[in-house]
């Protein structure tokens, strides 16, 4: 059952495209420093372990399995949460996504350092780290339950726009705006891992820390519909 956000409907928007953005940023990062695996999508993870399967492939069976047991692992943990907390909604979007933020943040420290590394070879634990707190996002946003903003699957977001024939009104406006947010934080991190992939990985900590604000401090008085 979905949880009414505790807060107005342009910070709700707001924030889970903020997540969007994370969401591509990420991606980018895993896909194109971390082996060819993706850490939020996992219908492409699920994809290429069937193309692993053509030794050729240049695709790593063990990474995508990695990264769906991590992901699958902090989904449940999101779980848990939102059923424990889910009767004090803004703490527990709070606690959620700031715990996001934190493991994203200790990541982006770690690889800096050289204690994760950043790149292909050897980073089972990189990817099963940022997995386990993207499940934790798609977790909590599915509880949340906005119509028209997952902040991961676009393919469902797309076919509205296109089967549903109309390009206005709020929903048309949700959809589009996801993929706009996606491509532009896929974009995003790939600029950014040519500069560095740990900064890359601390800016997208940031702007799940900014969501968790965003969510998790209604202003007195402020509506929720």
């Amino acid at each position: 059952m979905a949880v009414a956000s505790p807060v107005g409907v342009r910070r709700t928007v707001a924030a889970l495209l903020t997540l969007t953005v994370v969401t591509g940023l990420i991606d980018a990062v895993s896909y194109l420093r971390l082996g060819r695996v993706f850490v939020a999508n996992m219908t492409g993870n699920v994809v290429f372990l069937g193309f692993s399967v053509q030794p050729n492939s240049g695709l790593s069976a063990l990474a995508s399995l990695v990264a769906i047991a991590g992901f699958v692992l902090g989904a449940f943990g999101g779980g848990r949460l939102a059923a424990a907390q889910s009767a004090r909604t803004s703490h527990w979007l709070g606690v959620a996504l700031g715990t996001e933020a934190v493991v994203v943040s200790a990541v982006a420290v770690l690889t800096s350092t050289g204690v994760l590394p950043a790149h292909a070879h050897g980073s089972w634990v990189t990817i099963a780290v940022l997995a386990a707190a993207l499940g934790v996002q798609n977790s909590t946003v599915r509880h949340l339950g906005v119509p028209d903003l997952t902040t991961t699957v676009l393919t469902l977001g797309l076919t509205g726009l296109a089967a549903d024939g109309g390009w206005r009104g709020r929903p048309a406006r949700r959809r589009a705006a996801s993929v706009l947010a996606m491509l532009a934080g896929a974009a995003a991190g790939a600029g950014l891992v040519q500069a560095s992939t740990s900064a890359a990985i601390a800016i997208a900590a940031a702007l799940v820390a900014i969501a968790a604000v965003l969510l998790s401090r209604p202003r007195l008085g402020q509506s929720t519909r």
